[in-house]
C-alpha cells in the first residue's frame, strides 16, 4: 500500500488550499492508500532558522513528528497558495528547518557535491494563484515553483513527479471550483 503524506501550507481553513487538501486525502484514502496529513497553521513551530546552519535550533515537538510522517510516506502531496510568485512563509520556514545537512543532504567532505538523503520518495506539488498559468509559466518562468522543485525538494533526492497549478483563482466561479476540485478527485485515485 502506498503511503502518501499531504502538505497543506495555506493559513486559512477556509481557503481553497484546505478543500483541496482535504479533498485529495479523503479519495486518496478511497483509493485504498495510506494517507497522513500535515496541516501547518496547526502545527507548532518557528519558522526562523535562528544560527543558520552554524548551530542546530532544536526541533518542537510538532517538528519532531512532521519529520517521522515524511520519512515514513513514499509520495508527498504539497498544496499552497503561490503568494508575490512564491511560497507562503510557513512552508519556507518549514523546510529551513526540517531538511537539515545529515537528515535531507549532506555535503561531502572536501567536495563540491553532496549526497541526496530523501531519494526514493515522489512528490507533487499543487500551487492556487490568481495569476494565469501561462503567464506564470512563459513571463515568470514558474519562479516560485523551480525554488520549490529544483532547489529544495530535487536538491534532497525527492522526485517531482506533477506539478499542478490551479488558476486564476481570483473570480473565479463555484462552477469551476468544483471542476478544479473534481480534478483533484481523479489524481488522488491515482495515487499521484
Amino acid at each position: 500500500m502506498k503511503k502518501i503524506i499531504v502538505i497543506n501550507a495555506h493559513p486559512n481553513e477556509s481557503s481553497f488550499c484546505h478543500a483541496i487538501s482535504k479533498t485529495y486525502a479523503e479519495h486518496a484514502r478511497y483509493a485504498g492508500y495510506e494517507v497522513e496529513e500535515i496541516t501547518l497553521r496547526q502545527i507548532q513551530f518557528s519558522t526562523n532558522l535562528a544560527h543558520g546552519y552554524e548551530q542546530r535550533t532544536e526541533w518542537e515537538p510538532d517538528l519532531i513528528e512532521a519529520w517521522k510522517q515524511l520519512q515514513a510516506a513514499e509520495h508527498w502531496v504539497i498544496v499552497y497558495p503561490t503568494w508575490w510568485g512564491a511560497m507562503p512563509a510557513n512552508l519556507k520556514g518549514f523546510f529551513d528547518r526540517v531538511f537539515l545537512p545529515g537528515m535531507a543532504f549532506q555535503y561531502r567532505k572536501d567536495s563540491v557535491w553532496w549526497d541526496k538523503l530523501l531519494k526514493g520518495k515522489t512528490a507533487h506539488i499543487i500551487t492556487t494563484m490568481d495569476t494565469p498559468a501561462w503567464y506564470y509559466r512563459w513571463i515568470y518562468r514558474n519562479a516560485g515553483i523551480n525554488v520549490l522543485k529544483r532547489n529544495i525538494l530535487e536538491f534532497c533526492g525527492v522526485k517531482v513527479t506533477k506539478t499542478t497549478i490551479i488558476s486564476p483563482m481570483r473570480d473565479s466561479s463555484d462552477e469551476t471550483r468544483r471542476g478544479y476540485l473534481g480534478k483533484v478527485v481523479q489524481m488522488a485515485k491515482l495515487g499521484i
